[in-house]
């Protein structure tokens, strides 16, 4: 069973209002910095700062980098499969910048939790933001909340996933969790 909450036109609408949302609170980006999270918050990322540099003058664009939050995860070293970090790529110093985190699913907030430690080793940002395509409330195990959301879903209890495919089909689908 697969039922699509986002088709393409619907998630190219959302990641416009994203943008539009982000370039509404901040307008000057000399010390804003756009980070994905490894794996699949990087896409959704980097969709965002394309609409970002055609939305912004070439002169006020954020920093952009991706972040590997595998060995900062709590379950790193308990789970079956080995897990293979991902290519870093912060080529800034974040001191006292202002920082955006994408990341596709807004679940547990565990992975938010990991890329807090992870950001914390580069230095200290001014703050810490965070968006999400999408949020799956009732189901967080941490006190972590997007400050942007694309879509609430409410899957407590019902043995439903969110996928988010925004490289072949682009859209999110909700599907049975095996």
């Amino acid at each position: 069973m697969a039922k699509v909450i986002l088709n393409k036109k619907q998630l190219e609408l959302t990641l416009q209002r994203l943008t539009l949302e982000i370039i509404e609170n901040f307008k000057d980006f000399k010390d804003v910095a756009i980070i994905g999270l490894q794996p699949r918050g990087i896409i959704l990322s980097r969709k965002l700062q394309k609409m970002l540099q055609k939305q912004l003058s070439a002169d006020n664009q954020p920093l952009y980098g991706e972040l590997d939050i595998t060995f900062y995860r709590d379950d790193f070293g308990r789970r079956a499969e080995t897990l293979t970090p991902s290519k870093l790529d912060i080529s800034f110093d974040i001191e006292n910048k202002r920082i955006i985190l994408i990341d596709d699913v807004l679940f547990t907030g565990r992975s938010i939790r990991a890329a807090l430690d992870a950001i914390s080793d580069y230095g200290r940002p001014k703050a810490v933001e965070l968006m999400t395509l999408i949020d799956r409330r009732y189901n967080r195990e941490l006190p972590i909340e997007a400050d942007y959301v694309g879509l609430t879903v409410d899957t407590r209890g019902s043995g439903l996933k969110v996928k988010v495919d925004l490289l072949e089909k682009e859209e999110v689908l909700l599907i049975e969790n095996k």
